[in-house]
């Protein structure tokens, strides 16, 4: 079991972790039409839409109840109120996502009490569904923002479906993407998902949004991402497969809500981890003969089941056995240092550990359950100070463009990944899941060694 440890620093220096107002305005800009309106000063939503926009390189719709000293003291209603009607009458989205920031989390608001009070006022503004979620910037980390996201995504009622379908033969599963996944990992998902002729309900969809594409005009909100109208399809999966362990809280709101099963999975990265995605799946399409589907004490055992893998994942899974033996000459007893967000950090270090690499130091940013269970003997909750007191005498550090100037200083190469990457293209497109995700990491990887003459 793996130790975790805590620094015990005053001051954060050269910090790691990325605040929890930001990881739930990334979640929000996975939903179609919406605008995440941050209620705080200016500069908390100036800080979060400098950072997206030079990660993704697109323009990011965030918006601000412009908090000032006097109002700060007096109460923010009267901000809030006139953000959203604003928001309604200049750029008409189709959801607005509240989230709070330190400032006002200290102060104390109300905030259900101001929106029951807003609703009462404007009648008008009773179809627009208004997502919240308490997010104090002192309080964990990007990770744990996106999460309480998704939480309050999937707990906020979008009104009854338009179709009636019977949910069974749409053969619909929900997708609960977490903040490990990157615009081109969801995706890869779910060009998975509907080969196996599923249909993906993926939540947060951010493939649509900042997945890098020119639109033909300019939008004040979001342009794609999962919609209101496939909100309200949620009661109609069939199973709810949640990737990232920090996706399980919202799982279980879906199972409580609609009685809908669900699997974790803490990673897709990796020739085992990727075989059991795609066996899940095969099991999810077949249901009605393995009844998989049904609650785990009344399963019958005794069915007999021929898993269907679409033969271009079978070809992959080749190509990825192939990319595994002429990369792992190159990564077998090399010494990796990470610093990442919990569930990037568990996916990367397991994967890397696979391949025969050895994990150095781990640092991370937030607690979880996952940090016991790495392969090392030691996380650090910290920043990259500690990285960098920690990864002396590595072959290679993988975090986040902010550990550049530690590489430099080690003379150690660095693999950028997580946020922000501000000094690399094509974030929004880079894929490192699946199996063609999975090899394309390794090659990165090779690539750099064999670069250096390693």
């Amino acid at each position: 079991m793996t130790t975790i440890t805590r620094n015990k620093k005053s001051v954060a220096v050269n910090p790691l972790k990325q605040s929890p107002p930001l990881g739930a305005a990334l979640a929000f800009l996975g939903l179609k039409g919406i605008i995440p309106l941050f209620h705080g000063s200016q500069g908390c939503t100036a800080f979060a839409k400098v950072l997206l926009v030079r990660h993704f390189r697109e323009a990011i719709p965030l918006a601000t109840t412009a908090m000032t000293e006097v109002t700060t003291i007096l109460g923010g209603e009267e901000n809030i109120e006139q953000a959203i009607l604003t928001l309604v009458e200049k750029a008409q989205p189709d959801l607005i996502g509240l989230l709070t920031t330190g400032l006002t989390e200290t102060r104390g608001d109300d905030m259900h009490g101001i929106l029951k009070s807003i609703r009462q006022r404007h009648p008008e503004l009773d179809s627009l569904p208004i997502i919240f979620v308490s997010t104090p910037d002192y309080k964990g980390a990007l990770q744990d923002g996106f999460a309480a996201a998704v939480q309050s995504i999937v707990t906020t009622d979008y009104g009854q479906p338009l179709e009636t379908q019977n949910f069974a033969s749409q053969q619909q599963v929900t997708i609960l993407a977490g903040s490990l996944l990157a615009p081109g990992d969801v995706e890869e998902i779910q060009e998975i998902v509907e080969a196996f002729g599923l249909k993906p309900l993926i939540i947060p969809d951010l493939s649509g949004s900042v997945d890098g594409h020119l639109d033909d005009d300019y939008n004040s909100k979001t342009p794609g991402g999962t919609s209101p109208s496939q909100l309200q399809q949620l009661e109609r999966s069939l199973f709810t497969i949640a990737i990232g362990e920090s996706m399980r809280p919202a799982a279980e709101i879906l199972q409580q809500k609609f009685g809908t099963n669900y699997e974790i999975l803490p990673r897709l990265a990796g020739l085992a981890a990727v075989d059991k995605f795609l066996w899940l799946l095969a099991q999810i399409a077949s249901y009605k003969n393995s009844g998989f589907l049904e609650p785990r004490q009344s399963r019958n055992c005794d069915w007999q089941f021929n898993p269907q893998i679409p033969s271009k994942y079978q070809r992959q899974r080749r190509q990825l056995q192939d990319a595994i033996l002429d990369t792992h000459f190159y990564l077998g007893g090399k010494k990796v240092s990470l610093a990442l967000e919990p569930d990037l950090l568990y996916q990367t270090s397991w994967l890397l550990k696979e391949m025969g690499a050895e994990i150095q130091a781990a640092v991370t940013t937030t607690k979880s359950p996952l940090l016991k269970e790495l392969p090392i003997e030691r996380v650090t909750i910290g920043d990259l100070e500690d990285l960098e007191n920690l990864a002396e005498g590595s072959d290679l550090i993988i975090t986040n463009s902010q550990g550049k100037s530690l590489a430099e200083k080690l003379n150690i190469p660095l693999y950028r990944m997580g946020y922000p990457i501000y000094d690399r293209l094509g974030n929004g497109s880079r894929c490192l899941v699946g199996y063609r995700g999975t090899m394309q990491f390794l090659f990165d990887l090779g690539n750099i060694f064999i670069e250096l003459g390693h």
